[in-house]
């Protein structure tokens, strides 16, 4: 099966290449190559233990998409694995069956103003805090789903919709990670001058597809939950300020019917422009966390969560769902320099929201990056400081990485 879609896909690109010869060709033809050594065990996503030892591990994105669009049809089929350097051996004749097709989508102009997208594909919103596309990860994230495109009046109209099944019936095993049976959403955007809107209503419906007491084979209807999340994002731009706030409510049901009543996330932040080269940021966000044992906080869902709450992922990067809450404060200075050459350093304050409301620690990010011609190199080093009451911590929680991006256009 590897090896058909291997076959496939350099049939494709075999295809768009010799067409491609031809004036005003319809098709692209791109690649991306990304390996990333990282420090891991060492505080990255969750404090480390005294005595654990930390590790370096370099993982790649490889990937190959070929476009075809005209006036009335553009589509588009990405292939990609993503791999550990040393997850197989040297001679070995199969790979480590992460290679598959990230991204197969149709979208369809129906009229002037309207278009139909459907497939595996992106979906990513405003600032993509919940709704994203996840690209610091490897593998990023789509979804299988069907989106109605409407731009009219300058106003810019999602409406999607989306059915999964894992097998032959009606039945969707939803247990990992938020993962949905069906999903609607609209996403509605306006531009006013220098302030832009955008609201969001998005409906999921997950379901356990166990049978935990042997009573017999489930229905469709059985073992359902519905979670309700909506909300604003605003931005002001001015020509030395840029502002931009979140406010979104959630209500409903996660997985196995445990409760979700009410719960909010809000944000501002400002971004200062101080000369041509300097900039500088302040902002906060408030998550709401869990109020009992049976009733959870706000989940930021399918957004692009390490660009939030520092690179370290402690918080919200599958994990901390069932914890309480999130208070963040955070700054930060950058620098674009001459030659293409970036700096920014960030500090943020953690403390919880709800119950015990516990400090949760400060980190500091460091990243820096460079572009060349045909490439570029980005990395980065954080350090995570510990409350005091945590116990048999190691001393030194950090983390730092390293990457290279290229992204070559064959046509």
């Amino acid at each position: 099966m590897k090896l058909t879609k291997i076959a496939l896909a350099a049939s494709l690109a075999f295809q768009a290449t010799i067409f491609a010869q031809e004036s005003k060709s319809p098709f692209s033809l791109e690649g991306e190559f990304r390996p990333r050594t990282e420090l891991r065990n060492n505080g990255f996503s969750k404090t480390a233990l005294e005595g654990s030892e930390g590790y370096w591990r370099t993982d790649v994105r490889a990937a190959l998409g070929v476009g075809y669009k005209t006036e009335t049809i553009n589509t588009y089929l990405l292939f990609q694995e993503v791999f550990v350097f040393g997850d197989r051996a040297q001679t070995a004749t199969n790979g480590n069956s992460n290679f598959r097709v990230q991204e197969a989508w149709a979208d369809l102009r129906l009229t002037k103003e309207s278009s139909f997208k459907i497939g595996r594909q992106q979906l990513s919103y405003d600032d993509q805090r919940i709704l994203g596309a996840l690209d610091w990860a490897q593998q990023a994230r789509t979804h299988d789903v069907g989106v109605l495109k409407v731009n009219t009046g300058g106003y810019a109209i999602d409406f999607g919709l989306a059915f999964n099944s894992d097998g032959q019936d009606n039945i969707y095993n939803t247990a990992a990670a938020f993962s949905y049976k069906n999903m609607v959403f609209g996403h509605f955007n306006k531009k006013f001058g220098a302030f832009n809107l955008s609201v969001l209503l998005l409906g999921n419906e997950f379901q356990d597809g166990t049978d935990p007491d042997g009573a017999g084979p489930l229905l469709a209807s059985d073992n359902k939950s519905f979670l309700k999340t909506g909300g604003l994002h605003m931005d002001y731009a001015l020509k030395v300020v840029k502002l931009s706030a979140n406010a979104y409510l959630q209500d409903g049901y996660r997985l196995n019917d445990v409760e979700v009543d009410n719960a909010y996330l809000l944000s501002l932040d400002a971004a200062f422009k101080l000369s041509s080269v300097f900039g500088a940021s302040v902002g906060t966000e408030i998550i709401s966390g869990k109020e009992s044992a049976t009733s959870m906080g706000f989940f930021p869902l399918y957004g692009t969560n390490h660009k939030f709450n520092g690179t370290m992922d402690r918080f919200y990067v599958g994990n901390y769902a069932n914890a309480n809450g999130l208070v963040d404060f955070h700054a930060g200075i950058s620098a674009n320099l001459k030659h293409d050459f970036t700096l920014g350093l960030d500090a943020l304050y953690f403390k919880e929201q709800s119950l015990t409301k516990d400090y949760m620690g400060t980190e500091l990010d460091f990243v820096v990056g460079k572009k060349f011609k045909g490439y570029a190199i980005k990395g980065g080093y954080s350090q995570y400081f510990e409350p005091s009451r945590i116990v048999n911590d190691k001393s030194n929680q950090n983390w730092a990485w390293l990457m290279l991006v290229v992204k070559p256009k064959f046509l």
